[in-house]
């Protein structure tokens, strides 16, 4: 397996040196995993998917994706067959980038289970209910709003256990050395989900860009993909402090550094994936511990830049499901069984 992704890490490089960033992509490793299911097409530029688990009914749980398109893109709803459910989709949005799933969101109703996505050209995150993918965000929260660098990109949701307040902590295009990200406070006001910024922070190398973010709310980390530098690793909690805990995949990826997620086998302990998008494929590093690399999976995704696992069982997905972008327009399924067999990992029973 390392010598597959050794070639395609070298011909990547070769090719990018040759016709920058306009090189085709390398194909996938001879030895790459095979999806299960790869979903219907998108009208345009998949980016980012997020799994919603429906706790009383699994079969009928959901894959949120995201397409970037300027015009036509939006967020896009589909089964666990990969069929787009179009009553759910919501298109027509100004360039959606990165989605994110919590559960429980306090309002004047009730409880709601939320997806929450960027929408870059109107500088704004975007909220649905779930499952009915109603917006409830009177039309968007406006994010970055003191900053001429105000098109976010990446989001991941953070639910606190100790109170079950949920954040959404954001990335953008481009920013500052520090404080890259910010964080928000949602909560309901008068029936519309609305957001309070309660802080900035975040380190940038200034390579390329700040998009990936992933958050585990057991342990209260957050990490994001600083690319063609590494991953940075935070305090989720903004009552914590905003000093970097750690980086880790320094010089372990052949260009960007781009999606994360976080199987959990327990509470403390699981795997984080990081997309190696240039050589189509996923560093596994362990949740717990220092970060070390563990192994290297190499994936039938094209130039994945946004992943999502969970270790909950569906239907046909025995152990969990991990989900990956692929350039081609679709959304790819994996088992993970497969996954950790192949890298000699554990499944969660």
């Amino acid at each position: 397996m390392l010598k597959n992704i050794a070639f395609v890490f070298s011909a990547y490089v070769l090719l990018s040196s040759c016709g920058g960033e306009d090189a085709p992509p390398p194909p996938p490793a001879a030895d790459a995993l095979k999806p299960a299911v790869t979903t219907e097409k998108v009208y345009e530029d998949t980016d980012d998917p997020a799994i919603w688990i429906n706790k009383a009914d699994p079969d009928s749980s959901l894959i949120i994706g995201t397409d970037k398109h300027i015009d036509s893109g939006g967020v896009f709803v589909f089964n666990l067959q990969g069929k787009i459910i179009r009553s759910l989709s919501r298109t027509g949005m100004k360039r959606v980038n990165n989605v994110d799933i919590a559960y429980g969101l306090k309002r004047v109703s009730g409880f709601t289970d939320i997806a929450v996505c960027t929408e870059r050209d109107k500088n704004a995150i975007r909220v649905f209910s779930l499952p009915d993918m109603k917006e409830i965000d009177g039309g968007g929260i406006k994010v970055f709003s003191s900053s001429t660098d105000n098109l976010p990109m990446g989001i991941s949701l953070y639910t606190r256990p100790s109170d079950t307040a949920i954040f959404a902590i954001v990335g953008r295009k481009s920013g500052p050395k520090e404080g890259y990200l910010e964080q928000y406070l949602l909560k309901d006001s008068a029936g519309i989900v609305v957001g309070e910024l309660v802080r900035s922070f975040g380190a940038f190398s200034g390579l390329k860009e700040i998009e990936s973010i992933a958050v585990d709310n057991e342990l209260g980390f957050v990490y994001y993909s600083d690319e063609q530098f590494g991953v940075r690793k935070y305090y989720a909690d903004p009552s914590k402090g905003n000093a970097e805990l750690a980086v880790f995949g320094k010089k372990e990826f052949s260009v960007d550094n781009e999606g994360i997620s976080v199987y959990k086998l327990t509470d403390s302990t699981g795997y984080i994936l990081v997309s190696d998008q240039g050589s189509n494929s996923f560093n596994i590093y362990p949740r717990e511990g220092q970060q070390k690399l563990l192994a290297r999976v190499p994936v039938s995704a094209i130039e994945s830049d946004g992943s999502d696992v969970t270790s909950v069982s569906l239907p046909g997905f025995e152990g969990g499901l991990f989900v990956a972008m692929s350039t081609d327009g679709t959304f790819q399924y994996y088992r993970w069984s497969e996954i950790a067999k192949k890298a000699g990992l554990k499944v969660k029973l």
